[in-house]
Order: structure tokens, then C-alpha cells, then sequence
């Protein structure tokens, strides 16, 4: 008797388990589309790692870019966030090539660059003053649209603490801060 209600007990939070998780995505996808949330995540996939010698901002032919896979995964967005009721966004953008054409990609929307959103795998010391500027930009942003910051596995990681595959977002609350809430990690076809 006894094994057959820890069994049931079992059985009952081992189902309750994804209707939990399934409601804490969305309220994060709630809290993005009411302005209470946005979205930040790394760029689609662009083989290797940081860039190369010769890397030219203004020249991306000196860059690591997003290759085919990458370039389908930024246009997976747009119907993944359509089915989470998302249909334009406000879209901030490392000036980074492989950054801006996930952006682009995307199509959601005009894209702004920010340099606050740009890597600074090389020049660690740089992170804490960018991560403090995007907080600030993002924390002065006027109410409208949903807000997408697409930039680098060091930023995101820099601000939240947690490592993003490439083209994985994180939703995270607003107000932004130094010790931000995260409220759900999100990708297409995930």
C-alpha cells in the first residue's frame, strides 16, 4: 500500500514536472511581449572561435560569419517568436558581421547597433564597462515594441552568468541590473 502511494506521489510530480516549466516559459514570454522582459542572444552559429588577426569591423571578409546552418537559424526566429505571439520587436545589434546578419536575418524589425552589444573576448577588461552601458541603454529605452539585444557569448555571459550556445537567448527582466533575473533560455527548434 504504502509503495503503491509513494508510486502515485511519484507519478503524479514526475507529470507535473513539464506543465511547470512549460507555465515559467510563459510567464518569461509574457513578461517579454508586456515589456517587462527582453530578449538577449547569441548570434547564429559562425564557425570557430573569437576572430581572426586581421579582424576589420568595417570589413567582414576579415571575420568569423555565419555559414549556411547559422543563417537558417536566424530566420528560424522570426516564426518562433510569431508562435510565442511576437510579430516586431525593437532589434539592438553588436556591429559584429556574424551579429548584425543574425539580426537581419531575424526580420523583425529595424536594427540599431550598439557598440555596448560588441565582443570583448579580447579585451576582457572592457566587459564590465560595456555590460554597464547595456544595462543603462537598455533600462532608458521608452516603452513599445519587444526588445531583442543580439550580441557575443562573452556579453550574455558577462551580464547573466550563464554560457549560450550559439543562437540560444535568454529572456531576462527588467529592470536590467548587474545581477539580472533570467527568466526562461529560449532557441528555435529547441
Amino acid at each position: 500500500m504504502i509503495n503503491r502511494i509513494l508510486l502515485s506521489g511519484f507519478l503524479t510530480l514526475l507529470f507535473s514536472l513539464p506543465a511547470v516549466a512549460a507555465d515559467s516559459n510563459e510567464e518569461a514570454w509574457d513578461a517579454l511581449r508586456d515589456g517587462r522582459a527582453v530578449l538577449m542572444l547569441r548570434h547564429a552559429l559562425a564557425p570557430g572561435t573569437g576572430d581572426p588577426g586581421n579582424f576589420d569591423l568595417n570589413d567582414c571578409s576579415t571575420q568569423r560569419n555565419l555559414n549556411d546552418v547559422g543563417r537558417e537559424q536566424a530566420r528560424a526566429w522570426k516564426p518562433f517568436l510569431a508562435d510565442h505571439g511576437i510579430t516586431e520587436a525593437r532589434v539592438f545589434s553588436s556591429q559584429w558581421c556574424r551579429c548584425m546578419d543574425t539580426a537581419t536575418g531575424m526580420n523583425m524589425g529595424d536594427v540599431t547597433e550598439w557598440p555596448s552589444l560588441n565582443s570583448f573576448f579580447r579585451n576582457r577588461g572592457d566587459g564590465p564597462t560595456q555590460t554597464r552601458q547595456t544595462i543603462s541603454l537598455v533600462n532608458q529605452l521608452e516603452e513599445g515594441a519587444p526588445v531583442i539585444l543580439v550580441s557575443h557569448q562573452v556579453n550574455i555571459t558577462g551580464l547573466t552568468g550563464i554560457f549560450p550556445s550559439s543562437n540560444e537567448g535568454a529572456i531576462i527582466a527588467l529592470p536590467l541590473s548587474e545581477d539580472p533575473t533570467v527568466l526562461a533560455r529560449v532557441s528555435p527548434g529547441r
